[in-house]
This record gives C-alpha cells, structure tokens and sequence, in this order.
C-alpha cells in the first residue's frame, strides 16, 4: 500500500536533531487534531503528553466524544513513534483500540503516552487520558509499523 510522505521534506521528517517538543511541535497536529484543539505539552524520548478541551468536543449529552478520545490518543502515539522511528523512516498505525472509563464533561482531557514496546518494525504505545481531577476517562493502546519512507 503506497504512503503519502509527510508534510516536511522525507529527509527531515524523523530528524531528531531537535528538541523532541520542538520536532513535534513543528511537525503540525493535523487538521483534525488542530479542529479539535490538540495542544503539546511535553515530549520526550520516554513520553509525550498533550491535552484538548472537552468544550467543542462533547456528543449532544455533554459528554467528551468517545472518539475524540481515540483522536488524543492516536496522535501522541504516532507522532511518538515517529520520533523513535528515526530519519527516513515513517510510522503508520495499524491497530488502535479504546477502553472508556469515565467520561469528561468540562475543562481538558489530558493524555500522557509511554511506548510499551519500540521495535525496528513495530511499535505499541499505552495512552492514558485524563479530566482535570486526574481521574483516568480512557485507556488507548495504539500499534504502528514501521517502514522506510518511500524514495523520491
């Protein structure tokens, strides 16, 4: 299946020369997750974590949409295992999965991803996302391979 490279030059998409905040700031959030109101919050070869707010995110009840958590979620972690994945490599997801557990209802969900497994060719991310009282609303655990970017 062919891959679209992303929006910066293949040569400096996984340049990890850069603070790690930095690359990941600079690399864009998506147009969803800019809709969305995804903001970085910190990023390290460890973890990364960013938040949304729950305002303009909510299902017709008032709840945080299940999916905009899945959105959090997939976005710490691939652009985590991007950052991992090196120059000239890409990280595409290709199992993700949520459990709910609570659910927001004002203020930021705030999701914190840790890698569970960094390999050369897959990588597998836990994201635990959060209300602002620290409870725990959702468990993401997102899969992405790993390939050479495609030559141009």
């Amino acid at each position: 299946m062919p891959v679209d490279p992303p929006a910066a030059p293949a040569a400096t998409w996984n340049d990890r020369s850069a603070d790690p905040l930095e690359w990941a700031r600079s690399r864009g959030n998506g147009t969803l997750a800019d809709k969305m109101g995804f903001e970085w919050l910190e990023f390290t070869a460890e973890h990364c974590i960013a938040r949304m707010p729950v305002e303009g995110n909510t299902q017709p009840v008032g709840l945080f949409h299940g999916g905009a958590y899945v959105v959090l979620g997939e976005s710490l972690g691939s652009m985590h295992a991007n950052w991992h994945a090196g120059p000239g490599r890409l990280a595409v997801g290709v199992d993700i999965n949520a459990t709910h557990t609570r659910s927001a209802t004002e203020g930021y969900v705030t999701g914190v991803c840790t890698p569970i497994h960094l390999g050369r060719s897959v990588m597998v991310h836990e994201i635990v996302l959060s209300d602002d009282a620290g409870r725990r609303c959702s468990t993401v655990r997102i899969t992405n391979m790993v390939r050479d970017l495609p030559s141009r």
